[in-house]
């Protein structure tokens, strides 16, 4: 852990580079809440995920040779500390994985049947409350596991149908929890923001309060893993919420994400001030993976914000697709898609597709329909160009609350970026690096949930104290 305070392409054909380079990154990059990963751009280094992480998951750490899947499975295994996991259960279904071979059908096979399994009765004694709410907290992991994948299984039409598996299963952790969080739908445009308000009791003291924001991919029950316990056992609320391009927005009311996340969280700390359980002046706003580029984007315009956790800092997304998928944009859609069209998809290898079916529908409501008819978009243009416009580089110094960016050792999908972002903040502001010493690297330090909420509740704690 290290603090410190306070023009186009020429040469090979796009249709060489792409089989050659983007497709085996692409194919290794594809993890849970982050983006197909390649060096940002001011680096020379064509490294892929795999190289940039090389060596960074040694002996037991290597639950599967492809390391998109086994970032994935780290995730899960990480999520044991929280409950949202169960060590033996990803460990059965790992080695049930790699026996059968592992593909993207047998990985949500396995998941699938394991989050069905466990919203059924256990062995033994008939289960009580407790039994049935922890059951159901990893029932939701489990499906979450099996969601990323499908689009790439035999049956990439059941997305949203194991969506909704997962979130019921979520709705029903919820409900069985003691206090059970306060549900509500926050207006925003023409579709409300489903959020679980999570409380250390029913009375009205006001109390400090962290919103918990998402990346892309991510589901509720990560952020059960990476913050609301650690917020209710130090006597904070905590905010989980769906926003554009995320869970029931995406899935279900097919909403993508949007660049001006401000106007998505403007109206929840509208909805926070307004509860007497509620401290205005200490509403914090912590954003995973993706999220790291949103949670600063709307703290720059939502003065609001008394504390900002980017996890990691990230200032560009579209920097995070390998240079050889980047440089298929150009100003002019018609030139864009034919380039893709024509000379990508032709030679696009069959994971790599999966990885950008998975990676683009977020962005596109089309592409998310044609994955699910196992088909790949043939609009590039329309999201990579939403893609872009995420950059808050023309915005991160109008952050005035304190920020505390994280950074991890082997960080695979925003590489530089965390550094390049304290660099840029001009408000009070300190960067810390998880390393492998920890057992905290990788992308959002997912063997090591635990000690990230160790330290970003710490700093919160520091950064608004009690008055």
């Amino acid at each position: 852990m290290n603090r410190i305070p306070g023009d186009r392409h020429s040469g090979p054909t796009r249709r060489a580079l792409l089989t050659a380079g983007a497709g085996a990154a692409l194919a290794a990059g594809c993890a849970r809440g982050g983006t197909p990963g390649a060096p940002a751009a001011a680096s020379s280094s064509a490294a892929t995920p795999t190289a940039a992480a090389g060596g960074i998951t040694p002996g037991v750490m290597t639950l599967f040779k492809d390391p998109g899947y086994n970032f994935n499975g780290l995730l899960a295994l990480g999520a044991s500390g929280a409950g949202a996991a169960e060590v033996g259960e990803v460990l059965t279904a790992v080695n049930t994985i790699n026996g059968s071979g592992l593909t993207a059908q047998t990985y949500v096979k396995t998941f699938r049947a394991l989050g069905d399994q466990l919203l059924k009765a256990p062995p033994g004694a008939p289960a009580d409350g407790r039994t049935k709410q922890f059951r159901a907290l990893r029932a939701a992991q489990y499906y979450g596991q099996a969601l990323f994948f499908v689009l790439g299984s035999d049956d990439p039409g059941s997305e949203e149908q194991l969506y909704k598996a997962g979130r019921g299963a979520w709705d029903t952790f919820c409900d069985l929890c003691d206090p059970a969080p306060v549900k509500a739908n926050v207006p925003y445009g023409s579709t409300p923001l489903p959020v679980w308000f999570f409380r250390p009791d029913t009375s009205n003291t006001p109390r400090p309060t962290v919103i918990l924001t998402n990346g892309s991919d991510g589901q509720n029950v990560d952020m059960w893993t990476y913050g609301v316990p650690a917020a209710l056992d130090r006597g904070w609320n905590a905010l989980v919420y769906d926003g554009p391009g995320q869970g029931q927005l995406l899935f279900v009311d097919q909403v993508v994400f949007t660049p001006t996340w401000e106007k998505v969280v403007t109206p929840l700390v509208d909805w926070l001030s307004a509860r007497p359980d509620v401290d205005p002046a200490r509403i914090a706003l912590t954003g995973l993976s993706m999220a790291g580029d949103l949670a600063p984007r709307a703290a720059a315009f939502e003065t609001r914000i008394a504390a900002l956790v980017a996890m990691p800092g990230c200032l560009e997304p579209w920097l995070g697709f390998p240079p050889e998928i980047r440089q298929i944009l150009t100003p002019d859609k018609q030139e864009t898609n034919d380039i893709w069209n024509k000379e990508v998809v032709p030679e696009l290898p069959p994971d790599a597709a999966d990885v950008m079916k998975k990676r683009f529908e977020p962005f596109s409501v089309p592409a998310m329909l044609e994955a699910r008819q196992g088909k790949l978009f043939t609009d590039f243009y329309t999201p990579a160009t939403r893609i872009q416009a995420l950059s808050i580089t023309d915005v991160v110094g109008r952050i005035k609350a304190p920020t505390l960016v994280l950074d991890y050792e082997g960080e695979q999908f925003y590489p530089g970026q965390p550094r390049r972002m304290y660099d840029a903040l001009t408000s009070p502001k300190d960067y810390l690096k998880l390393t492998a010493a920890e057992g905290a690297q990788l992308h959002c330090s997912p063997m090591a949930p635990q000690l990230h909420c160790e330290v970003v509740f710490d700093w919160l704690q520091k950064t608004l104290p009690d008055r």
